[in-house]
Protein backbone atom coordinates (compact mmCIF):
# COMPACT_ATOMS: atom_id res chain seq x y z
CA UNK A 1 0.00 0.00 0.00
CA UNK A 2 2.87 2.44 0.94
CA UNK A 3 4.55 1.73 -2.36
CA UNK A 4 1.33 2.33 -4.07
CA UNK A 5 0.61 5.46 -2.37
CA UNK A 6 4.15 6.90 -3.70
CA UNK A 7 3.70 5.58 -6.77
CA UNK A 8 0.84 7.98 -6.75
CA UNK A 9 2.24 11.00 -4.96
CA UNK A 10 5.00 10.61 -8.02
CA UNK A 11 2.75 10.45 -10.41
CA UNK A 12 0.83 13.75 -9.53
CA UNK A 13 4.11 15.79 -9.86
CA UNK A 14 4.66 14.13 -13.31
CA UNK A 15 1.60 15.20 -14.59
CA UNK A 16 2.35 18.16 -13.25
CA UNK A 17 5.57 18.31 -14.92
CA UNK A 18 3.47 16.94 -18.34
CA UNK A 19 1.22 20.15 -18.26
CA UNK A 20 3.65 22.66 -17.24
CA UNK A 21 5.42 21.81 -20.75
CA UNK A 22 2.24 21.70 -22.76
CA UNK A 23 0.80 25.10 -21.07
CA UNK A 24 4.43 26.56 -22.42
CA UNK A 25 4.02 25.61 -25.37
CA UNK A 26 0.38 27.03 -25.59
CA UNK A 27 1.95 30.26 -24.42
CA UNK A 28 4.78 30.09 -26.80
CA UNK A 29 2.68 29.65 -29.48
CA UNK A 30 0.26 32.63 -29.05
CA UNK A 31 3.38 35.10 -28.32
CA UNK A 32 4.74 34.38 -31.40
CA UNK A 33 2.06 36.18 -33.81
CA UNK A 34 2.82 39.73 -31.34
CA UNK A 35 6.25 39.11 -31.65
CA UNK A 36 6.42 38.79 -35.61
CA UNK A 37 3.40 41.45 -35.76
CA UNK A 38 5.76 43.85 -37.46
CA UNK A 39 6.94 41.42 -40.22
CA UNK A 40 3.43 39.74 -41.09
CA UNK A 41 2.50 43.56 -41.20
CA UNK A 42 4.67 44.89 -43.75
CA UNK A 43 4.86 41.38 -45.53
CA UNK A 44 0.75 40.79 -46.07
CA UNK A 45 0.71 45.21 -46.03
CA UNK A 46 -1.86 44.95 -42.94
CA UNK A 47 -3.12 48.00 -41.07
CA UNK A 48 -3.11 48.38 -37.79
CA UNK A 49 -6.72 47.88 -37.33
CA UNK A 50 -6.39 44.69 -39.58
CA UNK A 51 -3.97 43.44 -37.23
CA UNK A 52 -6.08 44.10 -34.03
CA UNK A 53 -8.70 42.20 -36.03
CA UNK A 54 -6.94 39.45 -36.23
CA UNK A 55 -5.92 39.56 -32.77
CA UNK A 56 -9.42 39.93 -30.99
CA UNK A 57 -11.03 37.85 -34.07
CA UNK A 58 -8.33 34.75 -32.12
CA UNK A 59 -9.65 35.67 -28.86
CA UNK A 60 -13.50 35.74 -29.80
CA UNK A 61 -12.86 31.90 -31.09
CA UNK A 62 -11.51 30.88 -27.99
CA UNK A 63 -14.51 32.49 -25.81
CA UNK A 64 -17.05 30.90 -27.74
CA UNK A 65 -15.66 27.64 -27.88
CA UNK A 66 -14.36 26.82 -24.41
CA UNK A 67 -17.84 26.65 -22.76
CA UNK A 68 -18.43 23.54 -24.97
CA UNK A 69 -14.72 22.50 -23.91
CA UNK A 70 -15.69 23.08 -20.34
CA UNK A 71 -18.47 20.86 -20.74
CA UNK A 72 -16.87 17.86 -22.61
CA UNK A 73 -14.22 18.11 -20.33
CA UNK A 74 -16.44 17.45 -17.56
CA UNK A 75 -18.08 14.39 -19.59
CA UNK A 76 -15.13 12.70 -21.26
CA UNK A 77 -11.46 12.15 -20.95
CA UNK A 78 -9.49 14.99 -19.82
CA UNK A 79 -6.20 13.21 -20.94
CA UNK A 80 -7.73 12.82 -24.60
CA UNK A 81 -8.89 16.45 -24.89
CA UNK A 82 -5.95 17.59 -23.52
CA UNK A 83 -3.41 16.09 -26.01
CA UNK A 84 -5.70 16.19 -28.97
CA UNK A 85 -5.96 20.03 -28.55
CA UNK A 86 -2.40 20.60 -28.83
CA UNK A 87 -1.86 18.42 -31.42
CA UNK A 88 -4.99 20.68 -33.89
CA UNK A 89 -3.60 24.28 -32.94
CA UNK A 90 0.38 22.95 -33.23
CA UNK A 91 -1.15 21.79 -36.74
CA UNK A 92 -2.69 24.86 -37.56
CA UNK A 93 0.08 26.94 -36.25
CA UNK A 94 2.01 25.53 -39.04
CA UNK A 95 -0.33 26.26 -41.38
CA UNK A 96 -0.36 29.91 -40.73
CA UNK A 97 3.06 30.01 -41.59
CA UNK A 98 1.50 29.76 -45.08
CA UNK A 99 -0.63 32.52 -44.77
CA UNK A 100 -0.93 34.68 -47.71
CA UNK A 101 -3.13 37.35 -46.79
CA UNK A 102 -5.54 38.76 -43.85
CA UNK A 103 -8.51 36.10 -44.90
CA UNK A 104 -6.01 32.75 -44.40
CA UNK A 105 -4.66 34.78 -41.53
CA UNK A 106 -7.69 34.75 -40.00
CA UNK A 107 -8.97 30.69 -40.71
CA UNK A 108 -6.06 29.46 -39.57
CA UNK A 109 -4.90 32.08 -36.85
CA UNK A 110 -7.86 33.19 -35.54
CA UNK A 111 -10.59 30.04 -35.78
CA UNK A 112 -7.82 26.87 -35.95
CA UNK A 113 -5.55 27.96 -33.57
CA UNK A 114 -8.35 29.72 -31.41
CA UNK A 115 -10.30 27.09 -31.45
CA UNK A 116 -7.76 23.91 -31.01
CA UNK A 117 -6.56 26.17 -27.96
CA UNK A 118 -9.88 26.37 -26.97
CA UNK A 119 -10.45 22.75 -25.54
CA UNK A 120 -7.40 22.86 -23.67
CA UNK A 121 -7.61 25.27 -20.50
CA UNK A 122 -10.36 23.66 -18.92
CA UNK A 123 -9.18 20.32 -19.03
CA UNK A 124 -5.79 21.30 -18.19
CA UNK A 125 -6.45 23.30 -15.00
CA UNK A 126 -9.62 20.57 -13.85
CA UNK A 127 -7.17 17.45 -14.82
CA UNK A 128 -4.23 19.36 -12.61
CA UNK A 129 -6.79 19.60 -9.54
CA UNK A 130 -7.97 16.09 -9.90
CA UNK A 131 -4.36 15.15 -8.84
CA UNK A 132 -3.73 17.84 -6.43
CA UNK A 133 -5.71 18.12 -3.03
CA UNK A 134 -6.12 21.23 -1.03
CA UNK A 135 -3.14 20.84 0.64
CA UNK A 136 -0.73 21.32 -2.70
CA UNK A 137 -3.14 22.83 -5.28
CA UNK A 138 -2.39 26.18 -5.03
CA UNK A 139 1.25 25.24 -5.17
CA UNK A 140 1.23 23.41 -8.03
CA UNK A 141 -1.29 25.94 -9.50
CA UNK A 142 1.58 28.33 -9.06
CA UNK A 143 4.34 26.13 -10.33
CA UNK A 144 1.66 25.23 -13.49
CA UNK A 145 1.32 29.03 -13.87
CA UNK A 146 4.80 29.62 -14.23
CA UNK A 147 5.25 27.77 -17.26
CA UNK A 148 3.03 31.11 -19.10
CA UNK A 149 5.70 33.20 -17.99
CA UNK A 150 8.63 30.88 -19.37
CA UNK A 151 7.05 30.69 -22.31
CA UNK A 152 6.45 34.22 -22.88
CA UNK A 153 9.82 34.95 -22.45
CA UNK A 154 11.59 32.56 -23.99
CA UNK A 155 8.93 32.85 -27.36
CA UNK A 156 9.48 36.52 -27.57
CA UNK A 157 13.55 36.11 -27.73
CA UNK A 158 13.33 33.07 -30.02
CA UNK A 159 10.34 34.10 -32.37
CA UNK A 160 11.98 37.41 -32.63
CA UNK A 161 15.36 35.67 -34.01
CA UNK A 162 14.10 33.32 -36.54
CA UNK A 163 11.55 35.98 -37.84
CA UNK A 164 14.29 38.87 -38.51
CA UNK A 165 16.99 36.00 -39.58
CA UNK A 166 14.76 33.24 -41.55
CA UNK A 167 11.34 35.23 -41.81
CA UNK A 168 8.12 35.16 -40.28
CA UNK A 169 6.87 32.44 -41.68
CA UNK A 170 9.62 30.20 -39.56
CA UNK A 171 8.84 30.84 -36.95
CA UNK A 172 5.30 29.22 -36.65
CA UNK A 173 6.63 26.82 -38.43
CA UNK A 174 8.86 25.44 -35.73
CA UNK A 175 6.73 26.47 -32.81
CA UNK A 176 4.14 23.95 -34.40
CA UNK A 177 6.05 21.37 -34.67
CA UNK A 178 7.24 21.48 -30.89
CA UNK A 179 3.91 21.26 -30.06
CA UNK A 180 3.36 18.35 -32.75
CA UNK A 181 6.05 16.36 -30.52
CA UNK A 182 4.80 17.21 -27.13
CA UNK A 183 1.21 16.05 -27.75
CA UNK A 184 2.68 12.65 -29.25
CA UNK A 185 4.34 12.72 -25.72
CA UNK A 186 0.91 13.44 -23.80
CA UNK A 187 -0.83 10.68 -25.55
CA UNK A 188 1.35 8.31 -24.71
CA UNK A 189 2.20 9.65 -20.67
CA UNK A 190 -0.55 11.49 -19.48
CA UNK A 191 -3.51 9.80 -17.68
CA UNK A 192 -7.01 10.89 -16.22
CA UNK A 193 -6.97 10.69 -12.23
CA UNK A 194 -7.60 7.35 -10.96
CA UNK A 195 -11.36 7.30 -8.98
CA UNK A 196 -10.16 6.86 -5.20
CA UNK A 197 -13.06 4.43 -3.77
CA UNK A 198 -13.74 3.57 -0.57
CA UNK A 199 -11.46 0.58 0.93
CA UNK A 200 -13.08 -2.69 1.61
CA UNK A 201 -11.33 -5.84 3.19
CA UNK A 202 -12.36 -9.14 1.25
CA UNK A 203 -12.45 -12.23 2.85
CA UNK A 204 -8.86 -13.40 2.45
CA UNK A 205 -8.05 -9.98 4.57
CA UNK A 206 -6.31 -8.22 1.44
CA UNK A 207 -7.32 -4.15 1.41
CA UNK A 208 -8.59 -2.88 -1.64
CA UNK A 209 -10.98 -0.61 -3.28
CA UNK A 210 -14.09 -0.55 -4.90
CA UNK A 211 -12.84 0.75 -7.92
CA UNK A 212 -9.38 -0.56 -8.06
CA UNK A 213 -7.61 -0.48 -11.64
CA UNK A 214 -10.55 1.43 -12.80
CA UNK A 215 -9.61 4.97 -14.38
CA UNK A 216 -12.07 7.75 -14.20
CA UNK A 217 -12.47 7.98 -18.02
CA UNK A 218 -13.96 4.35 -17.57
CA UNK A 219 -16.50 5.32 -15.12
CA UNK A 220 -19.38 6.89 -16.16
CA UNK A 221 -19.65 10.10 -14.98
CA UNK A 222 -22.66 11.82 -13.84
CA UNK A 223 -24.33 13.21 -16.62
CA UNK A 224 -24.79 17.32 -16.47
CA UNK A 225 -26.25 19.71 -19.02
CA UNK A 226 -24.38 22.27 -21.15
CA UNK A 227 -26.23 25.29 -19.60
CA UNK A 228 -25.25 24.12 -15.86
CA UNK A 229 -21.84 26.12 -15.63
CA UNK A 230 -23.47 28.81 -16.97
CA UNK A 231 -26.21 28.44 -13.77
CA UNK A 232 -23.56 27.72 -10.88
CA UNK A 233 -21.13 30.27 -11.94
CA UNK A 234 -23.77 33.08 -12.45
CA UNK A 235 -25.76 31.92 -9.38
CA UNK A 236 -22.72 32.27 -6.99
CA UNK A 237 -21.44 36.07 -6.04
CA UNK A 238 -18.18 35.33 -5.26
CA UNK A 239 -17.30 33.76 -8.78
CA UNK A 240 -19.36 36.72 -10.53
CA UNK A 241 -17.14 38.83 -9.11
CA UNK A 242 -14.20 36.37 -9.84
CA UNK A 243 -15.37 36.78 -13.22
CA UNK A 244 -15.32 40.26 -13.59
CA UNK A 245 -11.91 40.39 -12.41
CA UNK A 246 -10.43 38.12 -14.78
CA UNK A 247 -11.77 39.39 -17.32
CA UNK A 248 -10.51 42.74 -16.85
CA UNK A 249 -7.18 40.86 -15.93
CA UNK A 250 -7.40 38.93 -19.79
CA UNK A 251 -8.21 42.77 -21.12
CA UNK A 252 -5.21 44.42 -19.93
CA UNK A 253 -2.39 41.40 -21.10
CA UNK A 254 -4.01 40.82 -24.15
CA UNK A 255 -3.50 44.51 -25.18
CA UNK A 256 -0.03 44.67 -23.36
CA UNK A 257 0.83 41.37 -24.90
CA UNK A 258 -0.48 42.12 -28.47
CA UNK A 259 1.10 45.84 -28.76
CA UNK A 260 4.19 46.59 -26.52
CA UNK A 261 6.89 44.86 -28.57
CA UNK A 262 5.47 46.84 -31.52
CA UNK A 263 5.72 49.68 -29.20
CA UNK A 264 9.44 49.12 -28.19
CA UNK A 265 10.19 48.38 -31.61
CA UNK A 266 8.97 51.79 -32.95
CA UNK A 267 9.35 54.11 -30.23
CA UNK A 268 13.06 53.00 -29.55
CA UNK A 269 14.31 51.88 -32.53
CA UNK A 270 15.16 48.23 -31.42
CA UNK A 271 15.58 44.96 -33.14
CA UNK A 272 12.70 42.59 -33.52
CA UNK A 273 14.45 40.36 -31.31
CA UNK A 274 15.27 42.91 -28.72
CA UNK A 275 11.76 44.75 -28.75
CA UNK A 276 10.46 40.51 -28.21
CA UNK A 277 12.88 40.07 -25.58
CA UNK A 278 12.35 42.98 -23.67
CA UNK A 279 8.94 43.49 -23.66
CA UNK A 280 8.28 40.01 -21.96
CA UNK A 281 11.50 39.52 -20.05
CA UNK A 282 11.57 41.59 -17.26
CA UNK A 283 7.46 41.41 -16.78
CA UNK A 284 7.54 37.66 -16.93
CA UNK A 285 11.00 37.07 -14.55
CA UNK A 286 9.69 39.10 -12.03
CA UNK A 287 6.01 37.61 -12.33
CA UNK A 288 7.71 34.08 -12.06
CA UNK A 289 9.24 34.69 -8.62
CA UNK A 290 5.80 36.71 -7.55
CA UNK A 291 3.63 33.29 -8.27
CA UNK A 292 6.05 31.41 -6.30
CA UNK A 293 5.79 33.47 -3.28
CA UNK A 294 2.16 34.35 -4.11
CA UNK A 295 1.34 30.20 -3.99
CA UNK A 296 3.14 29.93 -0.93
CA UNK A 297 1.49 32.77 0.36
CA UNK A 298 -1.69 31.81 -0.23
CA UNK A 299 -2.00 28.42 1.10
CA UNK A 300 -1.14 29.81 4.62
CA UNK A 301 -3.20 32.54 4.68
CA UNK A 302 -5.69 30.48 3.49
CA UNK A 303 -5.50 28.11 6.40
CA UNK A 304 -6.56 31.14 8.85
CA UNK A 305 -9.13 32.18 6.65
CA UNK A 306 -9.93 31.02 3.05
CA UNK A 307 -11.20 34.94 1.52
CA UNK A 308 -7.38 36.00 2.05
CA UNK A 309 -6.90 34.18 -1.40
CA UNK A 310 -9.22 36.48 -3.22
CA UNK A 311 -7.92 39.69 -0.62
CA UNK A 312 -4.40 38.85 -2.20
CA UNK A 313 -5.74 39.07 -6.00
CA UNK A 314 -7.26 42.50 -5.09
CA UNK A 315 -4.04 43.52 -3.39
CA UNK A 316 -2.24 42.36 -6.62
CA UNK A 317 -4.29 44.58 -9.26
CA UNK A 318 -4.66 47.31 -7.03
CA UNK A 319 -0.59 47.44 -6.83
CA UNK A 320 -0.13 46.78 -10.52
CA UNK A 321 -1.50 50.13 -11.53
CA UNK A 322 1.30 52.76 -10.67
CA UNK A 323 3.68 50.18 -12.93
CA UNK A 324 1.23 49.96 -15.66
CA UNK A 325 1.11 53.96 -15.82
CA UNK A 326 4.72 53.58 -16.03
CA UNK A 327 5.50 51.21 -18.41
CA UNK A 328 3.04 52.89 -20.92
CA UNK A 329 3.84 56.50 -20.11
CA UNK A 330 7.97 56.86 -19.76
CA UNK A 331 10.56 58.38 -21.94
CA UNK A 332 13.65 56.40 -20.95
CA UNK A 333 13.91 52.35 -21.20
CA UNK A 334 15.34 52.05 -17.38
CA UNK A 335 11.60 53.35 -16.43
CA UNK A 336 9.45 51.60 -19.05
CA UNK A 337 11.67 48.60 -17.07
CA UNK A 338 10.79 49.00 -14.13
CA UNK A 339 7.01 49.61 -14.94
CA UNK A 340 7.37 45.98 -16.46
CA UNK A 341 9.01 44.00 -13.24
CA UNK A 342 5.88 45.84 -10.87
CA UNK A 343 3.30 45.07 -13.36
CA UNK A 344 4.83 40.92 -13.60
CA UNK A 345 5.18 40.89 -10.09
CA UNK A 346 1.71 42.20 -8.72
CA UNK A 347 -0.05 40.25 -11.26
CA UNK A 348 1.20 36.75 -10.01
CA UNK A 349 -0.75 37.35 -7.21
CA UNK A 350 -3.74 37.28 -9.12
CA UNK A 351 -2.64 34.06 -11.46
CA UNK A 352 -1.67 32.05 -8.05
CA UNK A 353 -5.51 31.92 -6.71
CA UNK A 354 -7.73 32.22 -9.68
CA UNK A 355 -8.09 28.31 -10.11
CA UNK A 356 -7.95 27.62 -6.29
CA UNK A 357 -10.61 30.28 -5.80
CA UNK A 358 -13.23 29.21 -8.14
CA UNK A 359 -13.13 25.64 -7.16
CA UNK A 360 -13.15 26.84 -3.82
CA UNK A 361 -16.35 28.16 -4.49
CA UNK A 362 -17.91 25.92 -6.96
CA UNK A 363 -18.84 22.33 -6.39
CA UNK A 364 -16.07 20.08 -8.06
CA UNK A 365 -18.13 18.49 -10.50
CA UNK A 366 -18.53 21.77 -12.25
CA UNK A 367 -14.96 22.59 -12.03
CA UNK A 368 -14.21 22.10 -15.56
CA UNK A 369 -17.90 23.71 -17.04
CA UNK A 370 -17.29 26.47 -15.02
CA UNK A 371 -14.09 27.48 -15.59
CA UNK A 372 -15.29 27.28 -18.96
CA UNK A 373 -17.72 29.99 -18.74
CA UNK A 374 -14.80 32.21 -16.66
CA UNK A 375 -12.56 31.56 -19.55
CA UNK A 376 -15.33 32.54 -22.20
CA UNK A 377 -16.11 35.73 -20.80
CA UNK A 378 -12.72 36.93 -20.22
CA UNK A 379 -11.83 35.82 -23.37
CA UNK A 380 -14.54 37.73 -24.86
CA UNK A 381 -13.97 40.92 -22.71
CA UNK A 382 -10.01 40.73 -23.36
CA UNK A 383 -10.48 39.92 -27.25
CA UNK A 384 -11.73 43.85 -27.59
CA UNK A 385 -8.25 45.09 -26.26
CA UNK A 386 -6.07 44.47 -29.25
CA UNK A 387 -9.09 46.07 -31.35
CA UNK A 388 -9.24 48.99 -28.95
CA UNK A 389 -5.56 49.43 -28.86
CA UNK A 390 -5.32 49.62 -32.96
CA UNK A 391 -8.42 51.92 -33.03
CA UNK A 392 -6.72 54.44 -30.47
CA UNK A 393 -2.80 54.42 -31.95
CA UNK A 394 -3.04 56.42 -34.93
CA UNK A 395 -5.35 59.17 -32.86
CA UNK A 396 -4.05 58.86 -29.15
CA UNK A 397 -0.80 57.07 -29.73
CA UNK A 398 0.50 53.58 -27.90
CA UNK A 399 2.02 55.10 -24.66
CA UNK A 400 -1.56 56.64 -23.86
CA UNK A 401 -3.24 53.55 -25.15
CA UNK A 402 -1.19 51.31 -23.03
CA UNK A 403 -1.05 53.76 -19.60
CA UNK A 404 -4.99 53.58 -20.02
CA UNK A 405 -5.72 50.24 -19.45
CA UNK A 406 -4.55 50.69 -15.48
CA UNK A 407 -8.73 52.50 -15.14
CA UNK A 408 -9.33 48.64 -15.96
CA UNK A 409 -7.36 47.02 -13.07
CA UNK A 410 -8.20 49.72 -10.77
CA UNK A 411 -11.86 49.08 -10.89
CA UNK A 412 -11.22 45.20 -11.01
CA UNK A 413 -8.97 45.22 -8.05
CA UNK A 414 -11.48 47.36 -5.95
CA UNK A 415 -14.76 44.72 -7.28
CA UNK A 416 -12.27 41.93 -5.67
CA UNK A 417 -12.19 43.55 -1.95
CA UNK A 418 -16.11 43.73 -2.33
CA UNK A 419 -16.27 39.82 -2.92
CA UNK A 420 -13.99 39.60 0.02
CA UNK A 421 -15.96 41.45 2.45
CA UNK A 422 -19.24 40.24 1.82
CA UNK A 423 -19.49 37.23 -0.25
CA UNK A 424 -16.49 34.59 -0.27
CA UNK A 425 -17.22 33.15 3.19
CA UNK A 426 -20.38 32.52 2.93
CA UNK A 427 -19.86 30.79 -0.57
CA UNK A 428 -17.49 28.88 0.10
CA UNK A 429 -19.54 27.38 3.74
CA UNK A 430 -22.32 26.68 1.03
CA UNK A 431 -19.92 23.95 -0.83
CA UNK A 432 -17.94 22.84 2.31
CA UNK A 433 -20.60 22.61 4.48
CA UNK A 434 -19.53 24.98 7.19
Amino acid sequence: MNTLKLKKDNYKWEVLVLLWIAFFVNQADRQVFNVVLPLIKEDLALSDVQIGTIATAFNLVYALLVPMAGYIGDLFSRKWIVSLSILFWSVATMFTGLSNGMIMLIVMRSVATGGGEAFFGPSNYALLASYHNRETRSFAMSIHQTSYYVGVILSGFVAGYIGQHYGWRSAFLVFGAVGVIHAVVMIFRLRDKKEEGVEVRSEGGRVKTENENLKSDEVKKEKISLFEGFRVLFTTPTAIMLTVGFSGLIFVLTGYLTWMPTYLFEEFNMSLAEAGFHSMFYTHLFAFFGVMIAGKLSDKLAGKNPANRILLQAGGLLFAVPFIILMGNSGTLAAIYIGFAGFGFARAFFDANTYTVLYDVIPEKYHSSASGVMIMLGFAMGSLSPLILGLMKPVLGLSFSISSLAVIWLVCGLLMVVAYKFFYNRDYAKIHNI
